[in-house]
């Protein structure tokens, strides 16, 4: 079996965290290639300031997500992210530490999206800061990308938009408007997968393997 897929994400989208565990099981089978690709849903223009009202809003959404995939979400995250005044919901730090990534050492690139989805759901820090970025790349052995993010060169920054806006265009070509989204197959056979496939408590990937053999 021979499956390929392209996963549209933004890295502080709670979904994205909520389908992560399905995602490194359908990676892992033999036979499945998966290209990440950001899409700055939440980046640059698209962030917005933390306010009171997207707190709660956010809070009761991540309760679901909880339920139906089993991923945690901490008291320090919500008092630590959500409930600090003046915070801002802006992906692009997260993005630049994900592209940087995947210059350097890009088989780890998946690794270092967990890393930064748990500083931010479980240990409460707040990934829309660039040296929080770098500090957890670092801390997972991505000395290289973490030295990219706090330089934030002008290579870096191209490469940044580059994939962003090519998984923007992706999300426009299959008139996607949310995240996470699976786009299987190749040339003009490729086809957008149910995201609902990826919300499993079990995480089994056999259903989600079994709908795109």
């Amino acid at each position: 079996m021979s499956i390929t897929l392209t996963y549209l994400f933004d890295p502080l989208c709670g979904w994205c965290y909520g389908a992560h565990p399905m995602i490194e099981k359908i990676v892992q089978h033999p036979g499945v290639a998966v290209t990440l690709a950001p899409v700055g849903l939440f980046a640059g223009d698209k962030a917005r300031p933390m306010d009171a009202a997207f707190a709660n809003y956010a809070w009761q959404n991540d309760q679901r997500i909880a339920q139906l995939t089993g991923q945690s979400f901490s008291t320090l995250y919500r008092t630590n992210v959500l409930e600090v005044t003046g915070g801002l919901f802006d992906s692009e730090a997260a993005t630049l530490g994900l592209v940087a990534v995947a210059h350097e050492a890009p088989l780890c690139e998946l690794t270092a999206l967990k890393a930064i989805q748990h500083a931010r759901y479980v240990d409460g820090r707040q990934t829309s800061d660039s040296a929080v970025i770098a500090d957890i790349l670092a801390e997972a052995n991505l000395q290289a990308a973490a030295d990219h993010v706090r330089q934030r060169s002008p290579q870096l920054i191209a490469l940044y938009r580059q994939r962003v806006e090519a998984g923007r265009a992706e999300m426009a070509r299959f008139a996607v408007r949310g995240v996470p989204t699976l786009i299987a197959g190749q040339g003009q056979q490729r086809r957008v997968l149910p995201s609902d496939l990826l919300f499993n408590p079990t995480n089994d990937p056999s259903m989600f393997l079994a709908a795109v053999s």
